[in-house]
């Protein structure tokens, strides 16, 4: 399978997942409010990345010496960022064997390259999605990975941070739904073992980590909008140009 069916394949994994959380009728995504310009949070988040997610995910379209536009130079990739085997112009490629983790997981762990600009919808954007998944996760021992999540029910994907963040448990309320007593998520949350981060350290090295993920999936997009702007302007002085000699062309004609 080449690179481009890889990544149509991971889309679209990606984007069943959103659909699925959407279609189990989930609450509102918490704001992730990314801000691609900040290069200290898209720094710590590629060190996320590399540490927590590329053990699983690849991002076949992200080369790591991309990682220069965010401030680091090649040594700093080398010696932080890079494992034993990889190079400084090589792809983020993961090294899993897919078959072990269609086995593990029950499916390939999709490709992240672009995950964060997978299809929103009305629970918020992809960047949201993914905050809100990736702090709502908590144990349930009647799992194959032994854990669950609120936002997406029956996840398969065990919790990546969870010793950062600990062990939280959700609190359920039971609600008649169809004339049946199910289990309703309140959106309240007990602490069972702390992680060692703060809930507050937590949060932040979440969203620096979707800020990541939201500039991997297009990391010209702050040059793009820089360019734009700046060819808005272009035209507006050339709109205002050409009104003039055009007023001034035609002002003796009769």
């Amino acid at each position: 399978m080449n690179v481009w069916k890889k990544l149509l394949l991971g889309a679209a994994l990606a984007g069943g997942l959103i659909g699925a959380a959407h279609a189990s009728g989930g609450a509102a995504w918490d704001r992730a409010n990314v801000d691609t310009t900040n290069f200290d949070s898209l720094r710590n988040g590629a060190k996320v990345f590399v540490n927590y997610c590329l053990g699983c995910h690849s991002a076949a379209f992200m080369r790591f010496n991309r990682l220069r536009d965010i401030g680091l130079t090649e040594q700093q990739i080398k010696d932080n960022l890079l494992f034993t085997t990889d190079k400084v112009g090589d792809t983020m490629v993961s090294a899993i064997d897919p078959v072990q983790a269609k086995a593990w997981f029950g499916v390939n762990p999709p490709d992240l390259s672009v995950i964060a600009r997978s299809r929103a919808g009305a629970g918020g954007s992809g960047a949201d999605y993914i905050y809100t998944l990736l702090r709502t996760y908590y144990r349930d021992p009647s799992r194959p990975t032994g854990w669950n999540n609120t936002t997406f029910a029956a996840i398969g994907m065990p919790h990546p941070l969870w010793e950062l963040q600990g062990e939280r448990a959700p609190v359920f309320e039971m609600h008649e739904i169809d004339g049946k007593q199910e289990p309703v998520f309140t959106g309240e949350w007990t602490t069972v073992t702390p992680g060692t981060m703060t809930e507050e350290q937590y949060d932040q090295t979440v969203r620096d980590l979707v800020n990541y993920l939201q500039w991997m999936g297009e990391p010209a997009q702050n040059t793009r909008v820089r360019i734009g702007i700046w060819v808005m302007l272009f035209l507006l002085l050339f709109t205002f140009t050409a009104w003039r000699l055009n007023k001034a062309y035609w002002k003796d004609v009769t």
